[in-house]
C-alpha cells in the first residue's frame, strides 16, 4: 500500500474512537501488551513524560516539548487527535513522522494487526513508540488519548506523570462523577514515579492523594506551588493553569538530574510553542477585521473558559460558527452560550458529527438563534460575509469543526 492507501486502511478498517465513538473503546490493555511485545518493547528504550487530563493536556504536552527542544534535546511528541494530517500525532522536534515510515510500519505489521483486531489507537501508539525508539529521541512527551488507566499509552514507566485537571467529559466511559474520572486519570501514576497535578477540586484531591500513597509517589499540586508564570504564544485564558503545570513538571525533571533545563530555555520554549511544535487550534486568530478566533474546546469546562474570554473582547456583534459530535451532552454545554449572538449551525464532516437540524432544534430550546448550513466551511463563509469589521467571529464546539477551517 502507498501512503494514502495505508491511511485509508487505518481509518476505514479498524475501530477508531474519533469516528465511531463508544464502539471503539476497549476495556483493557491486553491488545496493547500483545502489540508492544510483538514490537520488542520499544517503550522501554525511551524516556517519557506522560500527560493526562480532561482539558489542557494537548497544550501542556506541546509546551513541555517546546521547552525541552529549546534546551537542546531531541524530543518526541505523541498527541491526539490530529487536525489536518494523521502525521501530526507523531513528531520529533516539531517535524511530522514521514509518510514512508508510516507506510513501512503498517505494511510490515498488517497481518499481525488484522489477526489480533488491533484498534486504530493501539496501532498508532505502537507506531509512535517504534518511531521514537528507532530515532533515539532523548525524551518523548506522551499524551493520553482518553482516561488513563485503560488508555493504550499506559504501558510506559515515565520520569513524571502529569494530570492537568479533571472535568466531566467522556462520562459514558470514565464515570459520571469527578471522583470516578479522577480515578481513571490517576491510573497513569506509577510506583515511585513523581506526579504533578495541575488543578484539583475537593472531590479529586483525595483520589490523587490515595493513589500517591499507594504508589509511594512524590506529589506536586502545581496550582499551590507555582505563583509566577511567563508569557507564551498560546494566549487563551486557560493557558495560565497549563503553564503552572508545565513549570512544576520542568522543576521535577531538573530535580531528577536527568535533564538540564534553564530558566531561559523555559521562557523561550513557552514563547515559541507554535513555531517549535506546530500546535494549532488553541485560541488561534485567523483574521483581524473582523476578529476571528477558533478554539478546540469541546466540553463544559473548556467551553466555559473560552466563552468567558470572548466576553472580555471589544466587539459590536458576536457571530458563532457551531458544530458538535453526537455524543455531546447538549443540555450541559448549550446553556453556556450567549443568547445575544448570531449562530451558524453546521455538522463536522465525520460519522460522529451531530445532524445540524438536531443541533439547531436543541439550540432553539435555549434561545440560541441562527441558520443551518450544509458544511463548516459554508457556515464560516456566511459568517465572514455577514460580519462587520468591528464584529467578532468564534468557531468551535468540536475539534473537528476547527480542523475544517484551518
Amino acid at each position: 500500500m502507498n501512503y494514502q492507501e495505508t491511511i485509508n486502511w487505518m481509518f476505514n478498517q479498524l475501530p477508531m474512537y474519533q469516528l465511531q465513538g463508544a464502539s471503539a473503546y476497549k476495556k483493557d490493555l491486553t491488545n496493547t501488551h500483545l502489540l508492544i511485545a510483538h514490537l520488542d518493547n520499544p517503550q522501554e528504550k525511551i524516556k517519557c513524560i506522560h500527560v493526562a487530563g480532561t482539558n489542557g493536556k494537548g497544550s501542556t504536552s506541546h509546551m513541555l516539548a517546546s521547552i525541552l527542544q529549546e534546551a537542546g534535546y531531541k524530543v518526541g511528541l505523541y498527541t491526539s487527535p490530529h487536525l489536518k494530517d494523521f502525521r501530526e500525532r507523531i513528531k520529533i522536534n516539531g517535524k511530522n513522522i514521514s509518510e514512508e515510515f508510516v507506510t513501512d510500519f503498517i505494511n510490515k505489521h498488517k497481518f499481525f494487526f488484522e489477526s489480533n483486531d488491533m484498534s486504530f489507537f493501539e496501532m498508532t501508539v505502537g507506531l509512535a513508540f517504534d518511531y521514537f525508539a528507532k530515532e533515539k529521541v532523548d525524551i518523548a512527551v506522551i499524551e493520553v488519548g482518553m482516561g488513563g488507566r485503560l488508555d493504550a499509552t499506559n504501558i510506559i514507566t515515565p520520569l513524571v506523570s502529569v494530570i492537568t485537571n479533571i472535568g466531566l467529559d467522556h462520562t459514558q466511559f470514565l464515570g459520571n462523577t469527578l471522583e470516578a474520572i479522577a480515578f481513571e486519570k490517576a491510573g497513569i501514576i506509577k510506583a515511585n514515579i513523581p506526579m504533578v497535578i495541575g488543578e484539583y477540586t475537593p472531590e479529586t484531591k483525595p483520589v490523587f492523594l490515595v493513589k500517591a500513597k499507594e504508589c509511594n509517589s512524590e506529589f506536586y499540586f502545581a496550582s499551590d506551588l507555582i505563583s509566577e508564570t511567563y508569557p507564551s504564544d498560546l494566549i487563551g485564558d486557560y493557558q495560565i493553569h497549563n503553564k503552572k503545570t508545565v513549570l512544576q513538571t520542568i522543576s521535577v525533571l531538573n530535580n531528577q538530574n536527568e535533564f538540564k533545563i534553564t530558566l531561559e530555555n523555559t521562557k523561550s520554549g513557552l514563547l515559541n510553542v507554535v513555531k517549535n511544535t506546530g500546535l494549532q487550534g488553541r485560541w488561534q486568530q485567523l483574521r483581524e477585521f473582523p476578529k476571528v478566533i477558533c478554539d478546540t474546546a469541546h466540553n463544559k469546562n473548556g467551553i466555559e473558559i473560552v466563552l468567558n474570554q470572548i466576553q472580555k473582547e471589544d466587539f459590536h456583534t458576536l457571530h458563532i460558527v457551531l458544530g458538535v459530535v453526537n455524543d455531546k451532552d447538549l443540555d450541559e454545554i448549550l446553556p453556556l452560550f450567549p443568547k445575544k449572538a448570531i449562530y451558524y449551525f453546521c455538522k463536522p464532516n465525520i460519522p460522529r458529527g451531530l445532524d445540524v437540524v438536531i443541533l439547531n432544534q436543541k439550540a432553539a430550546s435555549f434561545e440560541l438563534k441562527g441558520e443551518v448550513y450544509n458544511s463548516v466551511s459554508e457556515a464560516y463563509q456566511k459568517a465572514i460575509e455577514n460580519a462587520a469589521k468591528s464584529d467578532f467571529i468564534y468557531i468551535g464546539g468540536s475539534t473537528f469543526v476547527v480542523a475544517e477551517i484551518l
